[in-house]
């Protein structure tokens, strides 16, 4: 690696000062130094104003769609030109995180684009403000009245649902219907009838109210007979002549049913593999604030139920306890990321020993270990362990000067990225060409070296400093 490689990583650093940052800004798009510019959690005003005015669009996109940059600073793309409304109204896609809103007035210029496709793309988002969306439930444009659809119904005044009920826009009419099926058998079987083999179909069969007249009807189809087992309101004798059927899915969704004992689960064969994905029991998370439901499902020796308990906070704390010895690791995983209360050693287990790739993941919950660790792991015979020992606030900078010397790479990078690192040794690294790139975002180096590996890459200095 030299010294050119090292300089991305500069812009992730904490300590950078404005005039190292404005001269890593590139004149044309590079993917490995825009990013991580975007994703800084403080960015200082003058790099905000050169990235959001910067002449390639690609620049633009992405602070447009960085999660970490500021609303105020991406809502200024739409000061630029015309055809960059359509990134700011896509903006942040993060898997489970929140986005900040942008502000106001940017939302106001968004809905009143010109362009359909703007106004759309900015109405569907996740991330726009209850207060901005709900005057939209009676908008004339029927896209603006399914946003509303699928996202407030429970705020919606009654007049307002009811309207949408028997909108005029089929689609808004869907998903109006969709959000009370688990409550009116007509929508339901309005829903059954008009879905045709629209991928919904199986979530109004599973989820839906039904009832002994539609259940037989759906029986006699043949469609998705394992989602109808799923069904609580499916009859039970009903169900109980699924039992044997040829499909395994649709014998385990048999075994799964909320009126059966374990005695009668344990008659029907059905199985759960390790891997298998099985989203939470409809019955089970509906009925998540019953403690009594809860301890049921928990202390079941059906797999299904107990991964369903693990996936609810409101899970009691002794099943928590209880859970947490499961011997099905996706219950420990489940529980792991699903519940605030997992104990500390549990995460720390999953994350040393599970195969999963979402254990990786688990360091960044708040209830994962770091007192003792320094101690605990610092001559861990596994690599991954030994790293561990950083996250240890205590830990020592002679002990991270040790691990910035360990055999395993990983172990090296993640005390080469930690500020306890003396700084002799932090710039004796910023030389290695395995470690520099994580010398160079160490929030402990000097802003003289970071200036002179800009230097030493070659990267021109500011036109007020030349």
């Amino acid at each position: 690696m030299t010294a050119r490689d090292a300089v991305p990583w500069l812009a992730a650093n904490p300590s950078a000062p404005v005039d190292v940052l404005l001269r890593i800004v590139p004149e044309e798009y590079d993917w490995d130094i825009v990013t991580r510019l975007v994703r800084r959690t403080s960015l200082p005003p003058e790099v905000g104003e050169a990235l959001v005015t910067h002449p390639d669009r690609r620049v633009r996109a992405a602070l447009s769609d960085s999660p970490q940059a500021d609303p105020e600073l991406r809502a200024r793309v739409l000061d630029g030109p015309a055809s960059d409304a359509i990134l700011v109204a896509c903006g942040p896609l993060p898997y489970r995180a929140p986005v900040p809103p942008l502000p106001d007035p940017a939302y106001e210029r968004l809905l009143n684009h010109e362009r359909p496709v703007v106004r759309h793309e900015t109405v569907m988002s996740a991330h726009v403000p209850v207060h901005v969306l709900a005057p939209l439930a009676t908008h004339e444009d029927p896209v603006f009245r399914l946003a509303v659809c699928r996202r407030l119904w429970p705020e919606l005044p009654e007049g307002v649902r009811a309207s949408l009920l028997d909108d005029p826009d089929h689609r808004v009419r869907q998903a109006a219907a969709l959000n009370v099926m688990h409550e009116d058998a007509e929508r339901t079987a309005w829903l059954i009838e008009n879905l045709g083999e629209q991928w919904q179909l199986g979530e109004v069969l599973e989820k839906g109210l039904l009832t002994r007249e539609t259940a037989e009807r759906m029986v006699a189809d043949g469609r998705h007979p394992d989602r109808l087992a799923l069904n609580p309101t499916f009859p039970a004798d009903l169900a109980a002549r699924l039992a044997e059927h040829e499909d395994p899915q649709v014998r385990l969704a048999v075994s799964a049913r909320p009126e059966l004992t374990d005695d009668q689960r344990a008659a029907i064969d059905w199985a759960v593999g390790p891997e298998d994905r099985l989203d939470a029991l409809t019955w089970v998370w509906r009925s998540r604030g019953d403690e009594e439901v809860l301890r049921r499902c928990a202390h079941s020796a059906h797999t299904w139920l107990r991964r369903s308990a693990a996936m609810c906070q409101e899970l009691p704390e002794d099943c928590v306890r209880l859970l947490a010895d499961d011997e099905d690791v996706a219950v420990r995983l489940l529980l792991a990321e699903r519940h605030p209360e997992a104990p500390p050693e549990l995460l720390y287990d999953l994350y040393l020993h599970g195969t999963h790739r979402a254990v990786e993941a688990l360091v960044s919950r708040p209830a994962f270990p770091s007192a003792g660790l320094a101690a605990r792991c610092a001559d861990a015979a596994d690599p991954r362990e030994r790293a561990l020992a950083l996250r240890d606030p205590d830990a020592s900078p002679s002990l991270v000067e040790r691990l910035s010397r360990d055999p395993a790479g990983r172990v090296r990078e993640v005390a080469a990225l930690d500020p306890r690192l003396p700084v002799p040794r932090l710039i004796e690294l910023l030389h290695d060409p395995d470690l520099a790139y994580a010398a160079a975002a160490n929030a402990a180096l000097p802003v003289a070296e970071m200036r002179a590996l800009l230097d030493r890459a070659g990267v021109p200095p500011l036109a007020g400093d030349r």
